[in-house]
């Protein structure tokens, strides 16, 4: 990737016609160490959220060297950039070729699985094999969660405790239970309330759980949606795990994705049309704006202008816009809004911010758009959880209505054990 110290530098020197994906390592390295330090428990980085080259290395160059997977080419990726790295197949539903294949082939021994009928599945694409972890995914409330995931996974209260005890009979290794509390979870409780239903799920099967895997949810910030400090999610999820039934050797593991690299990444578009309060642009939801279009999240955003080979940030008064991609598809559009200066015009640059999470993993090359060059920058994220940039984002006071007030850091900081 070439190396530029900011965008505005990027524009400067030449006036890109496709987008461009933002590539920011520094942050995506922060946050690694910050959950090293902070989480008592091992870290496997949910490899979906963003499956650049770029991030897999950055993460296991700075301590971050388990990943969670959900499919062969995952694996096979995390096999490549981050080699002799630890790698949990969490995916519950598997083809048996797919099983099979990250047992024999990459020696993946962790699996998750949430019916009867999975865990018969990965018995017999193994071989029988006595050397899994196999971790039951129960499902549990997604209160405060931007985005719930409940529904289509994990193993209901009632049927939990007999899948627990064949499970655990299964193997003779790690038996464990994990987790979703929802996507960019606004409620640190959740984590707690989770690990009160997973304990509930234990005893009531007669057994002990070698891992206890929170998943993820951890939250990044975004216009709208400040949510409380991480620090936060970790008391919980310590409250949480002294309060349940588990032995002094039972294992803590976390599954970050988003708070990992939402600050990694941003995308320069270009600015092609304005009609009213429209802007079309030259990358949309089915290039890295799909969370922008179908979950309506108005992402923060900064307008570069270049006049005469001076590229430079516009300021001034503010009005709301609703941007359009692309493709000729009447579903490319995200209704932000994204508030941007009065006079944008055609020509103008839009770096959209905060696209680490979600953005290039969504990316499609519908209509033949999509294709986007990426660039390293050294400057500052335009919104942090980990103090590289203001944590929060300022919005117009017209919109104030919908930002969540920060909440105070409680607690020092502690290292793991």
């Amino acid at each position: 990737m070439h190396t530029y110290h900011t965008p505005l530098d990027l524009v400067r020197q030449r006036s890109p016609e496709r987008p461009v994906a933002i590539a920011r390592p520094d942050a995506v390295a922060t946050a690694a160490r910050w959950f090293q330090e902070n989480f008592r428990g091992d870290v496997f980085y949910a490899v979906k959220a963003n499956p650049s080259p770029w991030v897999i290395e950055t993460l296991a160059a700075n301590g971050v060297t388990s990943f969670d997977v959900a499919s062969i080419p995952e694996i096979e990726l995390v096999s490549q950039f981050a080699p002799g790295s630890r790698m949990a197949f969490m995916h519950p539903v598997k083809s048996r070729s797919a099983i099979s294949q990250a047992y024999f082939d990459h020696g993946v021994r962790t699996f998750a699985l949430d019916t009867h009928e999975e865990l018969a599945k990965i018995m017999d694409a193994t071989g029988g094999a006595k050397d899994l972890n196999l971790i039951v995914r129960l499902a549990v409330a997604a209160e405060g969660a931007a985005y719930s995931l409940s529904g289509k996974f994990g193993v209901d209260t009632f049927e939990a405790p007999g899948l627990l005890l064949a499970a655990r009979r299964a193997t003779q290794d790690l038996m464990g239970v994990s987790f979703h509390v929802g996507s960019q979870c606004m409620r640190p409780t959740a984590y707690q309330a989770a690990m009160t239903q997973a304990s509930r799920a234990l005893v009531r099967a007669g057994v002990f759980a070698d891992v206890v895997d929170v998943g993820g949810g951890f939250p990044s910030v975004y216009p709208g949606m400040v949510p409380p400090d991480l620090a936060d999610y970790v008391d919980s999820i310590d409250r949480g795990f002294a309060e349940m039934m588990v032995h002094e050797t039972t294992e803590l593991w976390c599954e970050p994705g988003r708070a990992l690299v939402a600050e990694g990444s941003s995308i320069l578009t270009k600015v092609e049309l304005r009609k009213g309060d429209a802007l079309y642009l030259n990358d949309g939801s089915y290039g890295s704006l799909f969370d922008a279009a179908h979950t309506k999240w108005p992402f923060p955003v900064k307008l570069i202008r270049n006049e005469d080979g001076e590229a430079r940030e516009v300021e001034g008064a503010l009005k709301p816009y609703r941007f359009w991609g692309p493709t000729c598809d009447s579903l490319d559009h995200m209704p932000g809004p994204f508030w941007l200066p009065e006079d944008i015009r055609e020509g103008d640059y839009v770096e959209i911010g905060m696209l680490g999470a979600y953005g290039v993993a969504m990316n499609t090359r519908f209509n033949g758009f999509g294709d986007a060059e990426t660039i390293q920058v050294n400057d500052a994220p335009m919104a942090s959880m980990f103090g590289l940039a203001k944590r929060s984002i300022s919005v117009p006071k017209s919109d104030t209505a919908n930002v969540v007030k920060l909440s105070k850091a409680r607690g020092k900081k502690r290292r793991r054990k």
